[in-house]
Formats: C-alpha cells, sequence, structure tokens
C-alpha cells in the first residue's frame, strides 16, 4: 500500500468535490455564455462558484475571476499590472518564489523592464524592511511575494512588510501574492497583508485541476493577456470550465472551513514524524524555519540527506511505495539544484540533497510509520552505493 506524501504538489480529489463536478458536469450541458436554458443554468453554477469563493476568501463577487490554474493566475497578475504601468515599470519579488513567478519575472527583465529580487536568510524567508526598501526604488510598481514557500513551508511576515510599505504612502507599489499553498492551511488575511492581487489554485486543496484563481482588488489597474470574447469581465476570456469551477468552489469552502482543525491535525503528524525521522536518521538535516515557529507552513518537512541526491532518494522512496518530491514539482524532471535552497545559503551538493514531504488531509500517523521504515531502507541503500 502505497504512502502519498506530496500535497504541496497536488491534493487528490476530496469525494465530495468529486460529486459535485460529476453532478454539475452532468446537470449541464450549455455554454455558459448563451442565453438559453442550459446556457443559463451554467451560468447560474459559475455565479454560485463566484459567490462561494468570495465568502470563503472574505472579498467582493466580482473581485474574483476564474483561471486555468495559479500559473495563469500569477502571469496575469504580473504581466496585466506592469502593461498598464508604462514600459519601464518595474517588479520586486523574492529570489525563492515559485517558478511561475519567477519565470514571468525573467521574461519581465528580458524585456527590459527592472526586477529586483530580494534574498533570504538561512531559514528561507525575506527582511520585510528590505522588501519595502527594494519597493520604494523608483518606478517599481508591483510587490510579488508568496504567503508560503511551496519548498520549505517558510512563511514570509506579510503583516510586517505591510506595515514597512505604508511608510511609503502614495508611492506603495501594487502588492501581489501568490497564496496558493497558503489557502486552507494558514489564515488568509488580504487585508492585513495589505494585498491587492492574490492567487489560489483548487487542485491543492482536493479540488480538480485546471482551476486557478485571481483575486484583484476593485479598482486595481489590469490589462488582459488573451482576447475574445467577454468572460471574466474581458481579463479572462474563454468558455469558462463548469464543473470544474463549481468543483473548485466547493473546494475552497471546504479547506476555509476545516482550516483549524486541518493545522492541528496535520501539524501534530508533521511534528511527530520529524521526531521520528531524526531519531532514526540522526545525519537529516531539517531546513526552512523551525518547527515551533509561526512562520511555517503545518505540513511541510523539507529535509537534507548529506551525501544524497535527493533526485535520487526520491526514486529509491518511490520504489519502497513514498511518494515524495524533490524540490518543487513542477521542477521535479530537473537535476539543477533547487533555487530556493541556493538562495538560503546551501551549496549546489546540498540544494540536490533537499527532499520534501508535505501531508494532507487524508495523511495517517499509520503513513507516517510507515514513511519512516521506508525513509530509513531508502537512505540505507543510497549511502551503501
Amino acid at each position: 500500500m502505497r504512502v502519498y506524501l506530496d500535497h504541496n504538489s497536488t491534493s487528490p480529489m476530496r469525494e465530495e468535490v468529486r460529486e459535485r463536478w460529476l453532478e454539475v458536469l452532468d446537470a449541464t450541458g450549455g455554454n455558459p455564455s448563451s442565453p438559453h436554458l442550459s446556457g443559463r443554468r451554467a451560468r447560474a453554477w459559475i455565479d454560485d462558484a463566484r459567490a462561494r469563493v468570495a465568502a470563503a476568501l472574505g472579498v467582493l463577487e466580482d473581485e474574483i475571476f476564474f483561471t486555468s490554474g495559479a500559473t495563469e493566475s500569477n502571469n496575469l497578475a504580473l504581466f496585466g499590472v506592469l502593461e498598464t504601468a508604462g514600459d519601464a515599470a518595474g517588479l520586486v519579488t523574492t529570489a525563492v518564489e515559485h517558478s511561475s513567478v519567477l519565470g514571468p519575472a525573467a521574461e519581465l527583465e528580458a524585456r527590459g523592464r527592472p526586477v529586483v529580487r530580494v534574498g533570504v536568510d538561512s531559514s528561507g524567508l525575506p527582511d520585510p524592511r528590505e522588501l519595502a526598501a527594494a519597493a520604494a526604488r523608483p518606478g517599481m510598481r508591483l510587490l510579488s511575494v508568496s504567503a508560503a514557500n511551496n519548498e520549505t513551508g517558510a512563511l514570509p511576515d506579510l503583516d510586517g512588510m505591510a506595515r514597512e510599505l505604508a511608510r511609503l504612502g502614495a508611492a506603495r507599489p501594487i502588492v501581489h501574492t501568490d497564496a496558493v499553498q497558503a489557502l486552507g492551511r494558514i489564515p488568509v488575511r488580504l487585508a492585513d497583508w495589505s494585498a491587492d492581487l492574490a492567487s489560489f489554485s483548487g487542485h491543492k486543496l482536493g479540488g480538480p485541476p485546471g482551476v486557478g484563481i485571481l483575486w484583484r482588488r476593485r479598482g486595481v489597474p489590469l490589462h488582459a493577456r488573451a482576447f475574445g470574447g467577454g468572460q471574466e469581465l474581458e481579463l479572462r476570456p474563454g468558455t469558462e470550465n463548469t464543473p470544474g469551477i463549481a468543483a473548485a468552489a466547493l473546494a475552497v469552502e471546504l479547506a476555509v472551513s476545516e482550516r483549524d482543525s486541518y493545522s492541528r491535525r496535520v501539524g501534530t503528524l508533521t511534528r511527530e514524524l520529524w521526531t521520528e525521522l531524526s531519531a532514526e536518521l540522526p545525519s537529516l538535516r531539517l531546513l526552512g524555519p523551525p518547527l515551533t515557529s509561526e512562520r511555517r507552513l503545518p505540513n511541510t518537512l523539507c529535509v537534507l540527506v548529506p551525501g544524497t541526491a535527493g533526485q535520487v532518494l526520491v526514486t529509491r522512496l518511490d520504489l519502497a511505495g513514498l511518494e515524495v518530491s524533490a524540490g518543487s514539482a513542477c521542477a521535479s524532471g530537473s537535476i539543477e539544484p533547487s533555487h530556493v535552497l541556493l538562495a538560503m545559503g546551501l551549496t549546489r551538493d546540498e540544494a540536490r540533497a533537499g527532499v520534501r514531504l508535505s501531508l494532507g488531509r487524508s495523511t495517517t500517523r499509520e503513513e507516517c510509520k510507515r514513511t519512516v521504515g521506508a525513509f530509513h531502507d531508502a537512505f540505507a541503500t543510497s549511502r551503501a552505493t
């Protein structure tokens, strides 16, 4: 029986969400933009989903936009803001963002826009004062900082960042946060973070793949990235994925309503897992903030296995029935060291030895015990070769 500890990559669809997806799939055969009965039924499901997501996030319905995923939401936020702000408008971000932020940042830079990547400390956390200082540079119109790092589980101090940015007054840039890993795991407090845009993903919450969410505060200027059709207030044209959107909205609702119980249970399992792993394999090194820190996701362990390539260990663990990842899932085919771990000051060899274990709602204590055994066997084998 296999153990799945890669929930930061994707979380299996929840049964009640799957039922909602099938219900809507069977009930709606029309295009949501069509005026006939089938079209109106499809539109009603999308309107209901938008209202549910807005209520769960505590925002206005017309501030919610559905996309194909968080990657599209991040691209729309970054390009969309800067393309309304003039050719010289620049971006501030951090060196440990997800590739769906760093990729657009690199493209913006290649097109001649200034981009500042703020470094992090050995725990993977940026200094709020450094972020604000970079944002205060002339021409910096957008600041993008993730609410939770997908590899280490580090939680930047967005409250502190907001306080520092408030000192800039009217010169404060627009603020975007990739909150994909945060939703359902920690309180998402968009107002306290002074956020203007935020990205989310359905499949990280037990929803279907192929559905993302972009929240845009009313009045924030945003240029469309695609054209043709008037869907999503013309910001994201194209026929909507009605069953996927309805199912994703339910996943968001459930994740937010269950957040406290999820965090307590999974947080306990995560701490127990690390205690048992470190006792079994004392050479393991925990990366990121301490497990007792408030600056850490409750479900994520990023561990370094000295002298062992993370990709090799992941393969050995997979053969042993344990599914984890080395670095970001979107880069799982790469043999390059993790850019997140490099930014934290690790050597290239060390950054290749990082392995991420991310627990989910369905993870059990028995699975954690099997994880320790599989990890020990894979580690002993890898060290022997």
